[in-house]
């Protein structure tokens, strides 16, 4: 049985740091409908990002706040990721995907002028991250049912960056070597701020 049970707080010691291999390993797809493990990991990596966006809470357990965590960020080699997003409103968005696929993209793209940060890595990387300013991701639920969400702006770059690290990707791979704040060419895109 895994330790991250719905009630276990997970802390900054819980969560993979790069250079570790699971962060580079493309990760193996969970059974549908998701086991009750399944569940309760994901249930816990929820807690996690509810905690770290409290400011009593992330300040008693010393998280750093994210908006977003796959499990092989807490060492799990499974395709599952929870992202908690916050809508117009202001209200929070709980958003558990499991087997999640990309299926498709806009043409046009956006940046995060201060680059993307990441619970993995703990230094400042500068450079610009393109990404598609709209994506449609198919996925199953907590319950085995088949989703389709789409996802626009600053949430569709969250669901890019956790795809990419169900597949062993890190969001620094796509900033330009030679010149990190050099865009793509021939591609609408424009800074997200």
């Amino acid at each position: 049985m895994s330790k991250f049970t719905s009630d276990y707080i997970i802390t900054m010691d819980d969560i993979i740091r790069e250079g570790d291999p699971i962060l580079r390993t493309v990760t193996e797809p969970v059974s549908i409908p998701p086991t009750e493990e399944d569940r309760e990991e994901m249930a816990s990596m929820m807690l996690f990002l509810k905690n770290s966006q409290d400011p009593e809470l992330s300040k008693k357990y010393k998280l750093r706040a994210g908006v977003g965590l796959s499990a092989n960020q807490i060492g799990l080699n499974k395709r599952m990721f929870a992202a908690l997003l916050t809508d117009d409103e202001g209200n929070d968005r709980e958003i558990a995907l499991f087997n999640p696929k990309i299926v498709s993209t806009s043409v046009s793209m956006v940046y995060l002028p201060e680059s993307e940060g990441c619970l993995s890595v703990d230094r400042a990387v500068q450079g610009f991250v393109p990404r598609y300013e709209k994506v449609t991701v198919r996925a199953y639920n907590e319950e085995g049912k088949e989703v389709k969400l789409r996802f626009r702006g600053f949430d569709a770059i969250v669901m890019q960056h956790e795809m990419d690290h169900l597949n062993g990707i890190m969001f620094y791979d796509h900033i330009n070597k030679e010149n990190p704040f050099k865009l793509p060419e021939g591609v609408p895109i424009e800074s997200l701020y």
